[in-house]
């Protein structure tokens, strides 16, 4: 059966404080590359016509969106955030909820990985329509891992052959995104990102390859080497 490949949309939460960066400023907007980390991420989303709006959840208090001039996009929405990135993702799709059906499909994208393509986009969009099946972009690991105590001892070495550093977007459909999130948040159940919700509502989820570009700007050498893919040198 021919799957139906549903309406696109996006969730960019950005609501937090990155206290990781140890600045005053949010990550989201800390400059690189002449924009603030969150104008790129927004940018990268904005270029995929296939998107019929971007959500963007911000703290309460932010006082700092409206003077980016990618917020007077009408495909932008603004909505109030929520105390962890969860509560944000949730009140993002609940947004969406007026205006989306049950089986669109749902990017979830981090405001703090600026870096992200439009070729990235389209691959994940591509392969999960295709399929029908929810999935994220990932990177394979290529390092030896190793799994340590609490005296930072190694106790062994993982085969890194099974192993994938997580990245986003996170593609899945809204109705069982929004129901997964909610069940996971009412029984307490940790979740660091949109597939482990999914995972735990018994979901299968696919890797997408994504590439080592699209990192996360966690702390203060993440700023720098986002600069260094923006300024495109890494494709010179």
């Amino acid at each position: 059966m021919k799957q139906n490949p549903g309406r696109c949309w996006a969730v960019l939460p950005a609501a937090g404080i990155g206290a990781r960066m140890g600045g005053e400023l949010p990550k989201q907007y800390l400059q690189v590359a002449g924009a603030t980390v969150l104008e790129h991420s927004m940018h990268a989303l904005l270029a995929c016509e296939r998107l019929a709006a971007v959500v963007v959840a911000l703290h309460p208090d932010d006082d700092r969106a409206g003077e980016l001039p990618v917020f007077t996009d009408p495909r932008v929405q603004r909505i109030c955030g929520g105390a962890e990135r969860s509560d944000s993702v949730r009140a993002g799709l609940a947004a969406l909820a007026a205006r989306a059906e049950p089986d669109d499909w749902v990017l979830v994208h981090d405001a703090a990985r600026p870096c992200l393509q439009a070729q990235d986009i389209a691959r994940l969009i591509d392969q999960v329509t295709a399929s029908g099946t929810g999935g994220i972009l990932a990177e394979a690991i290529v390092d030896t891992v190793k799994q340590a105590g609490p005296d930072a001892l190694i106790l062994r070495t993982l085969d890194r052959s099974t192993l994938w550093r997580a990245q986003t977007p996170q593609m899945f459909r809204l109705g069982e995104l929004q129901a997964a999130l909610e069940r996971a948040g009412q029984q307490g159940l940790p979740v660091t990102d949109e597939a482990s919700a999914m995972e735990l509502a018994g979901y299968p989820v696919q890797l997408v390859p994504g590439p080592a570009r699209n990192l996360k700007v966690t702390r203060p050498a993440d700023l720098r080497l986002a600069a260094w893919y923006l300024s495109g040198q890494a494709d010179s």
